[in-house]
């Protein structure tokens, strides 16, 4: 099984270099529906696996000064003690329990369906912002910490977050920093979160480091490959087709009496709408 996790971390690793979205909104999927999994050792796993993977990334922004620590501080405000919490949650629930494999499913299936819209909207939402704020600049420092605990409670509980997720609020958040100081602040912020959290993990038993390290060996070329291919790659497309994907699992995940096929196709229509007007643009 061993080949099929590091072909797997591979698979991963070069979507994550081709689009920079997080490897938790693919790679817990996968481990869950594809190799069964138990739900909290995919989420446990996963989280270390991002801390680990993403940990360069801090020295590499940090170098480039891409982090506004002032950012990090209240994102950690809110989501160092919603982790905590919501470790001892399913401490309290019991991990192998019916009903925190099924508040797993939920809420993975929910930041999916997030990921997805911001996966596939945040260039738009991005440019709104530059007309106006979303929020009052006295608000923003609360709405930041309410992010942070926002992305502790879904980082710890699904894995799934701490990328798209996180930056697109932020350039909602703040519109006049510039993306790489946004995306820099976040990883910085999302580093220490899944550690955090991957450890609370790994004290109630829910991390495999057989699975751990052999995504890990899969990832860094993956990770490498896709990052030099990302210049060569139509990334709109890429971006399209991994929007439908998380509609399709997130919506089987969270809300499988409705046929999946219906969130696609709901996805489609402002995809369709945006085509069309880009086209427009250009002509």
């Amino acid at each position: 099984m061993y080949i099929y996790y590091m072909l797997t971390g591979f698979s991963v690793g070069l979507l994550v270099g081709l689009t920079g979205v997080g490897g938790g909104s693919i790679m817990t999927p996968i481990l869950l529906i594809f190799f069964n999994v138990k739900a909290a050792v995919a989420v446990g796993t996963d989280l270390l696996y991002a801390a680990i993977t993403k940990s360069a990334g801090i020295f590499a922004h940090g170098k480039l000064g891409n982090i506004d620590w002032r950012i990090v501080k209240q994102l950690s405000l809110g989501s160092v003690p919603a982790a905590i919490v919501t470790t001892l949650y399913l401490s309290d629930l019991g991990v192998s329990s019916a009903s925190t494999v099924a508040t797993i499913k939920f809420w993975l299936g929910i930041a999916l369906l997030l990921t997805s819209l911001s996966v596939l909207f945040r260039n738009e939402l991005a440019k709104l912002s530059e007309t106006g704020r979303w929020v009052k600049s006295k608000y923003v420092p609360a709405a930041t910490v309410i992010l942070g605990a926002t992305l502790g409670f879904l980082v710890t509980l699904t894995s799934v977050g701490a990328g798209a997720l996180g930056v697109t609020v932020l350039l909602m958040l703040y519109p006049k920093i510039s993306i790489t100081r946004v995306i820099g602040s976040d990883v910085a912020h999302a580093v220490p979160l899944t550690l955090l959290a991957g450890l609370g993990h790994a004290s109630l038993g829910t991390v495999d480091y057989n699975l751990l390290g052999s995504l890990i060996l899969g990832s860094i070329p993956g990770i490498w490959i896709g990052s030099h291919l990302s210049m060569k790659v139509a990334e709109h497309w890429i971006r399209i087709l991994l929007a439908i994907i998380l509609v399709y699992v997130g919506q089987k995940l969270a809300f499988p009496e409705y046929n999946p096929l219906f969130g696609v196709c709901f996805l489609l229509l402002p995809i369709a709408l945006t085509q069309i007007k880009h086209k427009k643009a250009k002509a």
